[in-house]
């Protein structure tokens, strides 16, 4: 190892992705320790880990919060986030994918790919990480390399490029041969170095094979290697190296690694891969952002003006820590940078290179860096910083809707205020959660994405305040939709009160919104004018669909808010002195709560994939439960000592599910559950829920 210039090219800033229980925080506690950024290494079970660190996640044995480490490997600084596995925290691997410029994908051996693994998936797909894989628990019972490998292929749709063979099986895993450099690396027990050796015969010719595979395949892909392996029909381990680096970072292919990270072994070719094929922040595109009606783009060079997106707010106990990727420019100690969202000025107080909770001081940051930042005292997190002089304004990350919420209160009157300022703090470190009054109750209601989302929520405000707080039972977030909408609707607003009045006509049609509009847009609404003559002028069509929009927050079931819906404005009229953008917006707003007064609508509630794992004996227990539960079963499958049934289930019949599975399989039960949308409340349900 070796000390390394500080330039982009030499940097990698990547996340550790997967689903909970398959090994994320401890690859990266095993990539500290062959780094020799830690001398020991740390075990979840013992509660000794870098990245887990907080009290509860130590408590609990997963990750909850995104925890950011730095290392170096062969002449290159690898600043590295370990992600968490829960769906309930996906929040914080989308406000991490948007800072990253690679992934390792990490799988279980034995389950392959699990709901979650596949939702991360999807995430770094939307915003183009490029990734590679490793398959982690090698020494398991059941650990098989290609069922893994056929199951990203099946369900991730992308190219799986193998280029290590296992060998030794389960518990007599000891090593993998380099398909690249056809060489075997062996792991001897009780040693954390490898040996370099030949290919041993028992595996030569399937060595062979696999090699020959993994040629053809990347020359089916990559022109360069196409030409090399038509003229001599073989490729060079330089050419397949290269080949392979250009088809992860095209994300045309996925570069497959496996091992055992408990056992320490594998993580050096992990590292070696990471390095040759994830790309450094010089080879992905300039950043793009916006400076009023333009967009520009920004390099990532040390030289151009400065840039960098704040992705992560901690309220520490010696102050405010900010975590930023710098994208263009230089950073120093003592810079007065402008926040581009609300116009202020920021002094940079100290820079930090981040080891999760221990810093160590620098004096600047340069383009590709991610450091912790002391002393910004407005900044939040998706808020853009820049050079005064030059003002961007780069892209947030995407914040999800949050689906459960609680009521909290304080123990007594005395500690409300200090509730009220943890809260705030709380939604300032986590955006995916949001507190509000209930206008009805006068109740602070806590909103987030998830019941175990909320728990730790509100342990953390316990824990950290010392605040004795009540807890109300879990709310799902309703929605409401039309199922057969009205036609021709007239809404006049007329108002006369003395001097200049408000006059606007409009004519509505509302229907369901289905098919692709449904998918396509985000909102679940749809608006269009068919106004023909020029009856309606442009400007006052944009205020009706602005009023229509204000009138989706509040449905006529239950005042929840209203999607799936189109509304067509066809007709309309003005007054030459009367009309105006407030007054047909206005219009918009009261003629589409008439028209959703009229229409047939119906509840929705929100809906999640469940994934139950349980021994067989245990299975027709848990298929009555969740048929019980409104779950509707989609599937089953055998898994090593058990069987996984999925099946749809309402996200209000969840409450408390962990314990009862865990009752009814004495323990040996696990599920997983990813929100899917949202679908009709029955009859029968909504009845009760009614006269309850």
């Amino acid at each position: 190892m070796r000390t390394h210039p500080n330039t982009a090219t030499t940097v990698r800033n990547l996340g550790i992705l997967a689903h909970v229980d398959a090994g994320k925080t401890t690859v990266t506690e095993r990539i500290l320790y062959t780094t020799g950024a830690t001398h020991k290494r740390g075990e979840v079970h013992a509660g000794t880990t870098v990245t887990d660190y907080d009290p509860q996640e130590r408590d609990r044995g997963i990750t909850i919060f995104a925890a950011a480490v730095s290392c170096t490997w062969d002449g290159h600084r690898i600043n590295l986030i370990d992600t968490p596995g829960h769906v309930d925290f996906s929040d914080e691997v989308e406000r991490s994918l948007r800072v990253l410029d690679g992934a390792v994908a990490v799988f279980d051996a034995v389950a392959g790919v699990e709901p979650q693994s596949e939702s991360v998936w999807r995430q770094a797909d939307h915003h183009g990480v490029p990734r590679i894989v490793f398959v982690n628990k090698m020494d398991r019972v059941g650990a098989d390399l290609d069922r893994v490998v056929a199951s990203v292929a099946q369900r991730l749709h992308v190219v799986p490029l193998v280029v290590q063979l296992p060998v030794g099986q389960e518990d007599g895993f000891r090593g993998t041969v380099d398909l690249v450099r056809m060489r075997a690396l062996l792991w001897r027990a009780g040693q954390d170095a490898y040996e370099t050796g030949a290919v041993p015969e028992e595996l030569y010719e399937e060595a062979r094979s696999r090699r020959r595979q993994l040629e053809e395949r990347v020359a089916e892909l990559h022109p360069a290697a196409l030409e090399e392996y038509c003229a001599t029909s073989a490729l060079s381990a330089a050419t397949l190296g290269a080949a392979l680096r250009d088809l992860t970072r095209s994300g045309e292919g996925v570069v497959v690694l496996c091992g055992s990270a408990y056992r320490n072994r594998g993580i050096e070719p992990l590292l070696d891969a990471i390095v040759s094929y994830l790309p450094s922040p010089a080879d992905v595109p300039p950043v793009r952002g916006a400076h009023g009606a333009a967009v520009q783009e920004r390099p990532a060079d040390p030289s151009a003006p400065f840039a960098a997106l704040a992705f992560k707010v901690n309220a520490t106990p010696t102050g405010r820590l900010t975590c930023l990727r710098v994208y263009s420019g230089t950073m120093r100690k003592g810079d007065t940078v402008l926040d581009a969202g609300t116009g202020r000025t920021e002094r940079i107080g100290r820079i930090l290179r981040v080891q999760a909770d221990r810093h160590a001081e620098v004096e600047q940051a340069v383009a590709g860096d991610i450091v912790a930042v002391v002393g910004l005292k407005g900044t939040r997190a998706g808020s853009t910083l820049c050079a005064p002089g030059a003002p961007l304004v780069l892209e947030p990350p995407k914040t999800a809707a949050p689906v459960v919420s609680v009521a909290v209160e304080a123990g007594t009157g005395a500690e409300a205020g200090r509730l009220s300022a943890a809260l705030a703090r709380l939604v300032e470190e986590d955006p995916s959660l949001v507190v509000r009054t209930d206008p009805e109750t006068g109740q602070t209601v806590l909103s987030g994405m998830g019941e175990l989302h909320l728990e730790v929520a509100v342990e953390k405000i316990r824990r950290s305040h010392g605040l004795h707080i009540g807890v109300g039972r879990p709310r799902v977030a309703h929605r409401e939709t039309v199922v057969r909408g009205v036609s021709g609707l007239v809404y006049r607003h007329v108002k006369q009160d003395g001097g200049a009045g408000q006059f606007a006509h409009v004519v509505l049609d509302v229907e369901p919104l289905g098919g692709a509009d449904a998918e396509g847009d985000a909102g679940g609404f749809a608006f269009r004018s068919a106004v023909v003559g020029g009856r309606v002028p442009q400007e006052y069509v944009r205020a009706v669909e602005t009023g229509c929009r204000d009138a989706l927050a509040e449905g006529p079931l239950g005042g929840h808010p209203v999607t799936g819906l189109r509304v067509t404005l066809t007709d309309g009229a003005t007054h030459p002195k009367d009309s105006s953008e407030t007054a047909f917006r206005a219009a918009g707003r009261f003629a589409l709560r008439e028209a959703l007064r009229a229409a047939e609508m119906e509840l929705l509630e929100p809906v999640a994939e469940v994934v139950v794992t349980v021994p067989d004996d245990a299975v027709g227990g848990v298929l009555g439960d969740l048929a019980a539960r409104r779950g509707r079963v989609s599937g089953s499958a055998a898994r090593a000592g058990g069987t996984a049934v999925t099946a749809t289930v309402p996200l209000a019949e969840l409450f408390g599910y962990a314990s009862r599975l865990r009752s009814r399989t004495q323990g040996r039960g696990t599920f997983t559950a990813r929100p899917t949308g949202y679908a009709p409340v029955p009859a029968a349900v909504l009845d009760r829920a009614l006269q309850g």
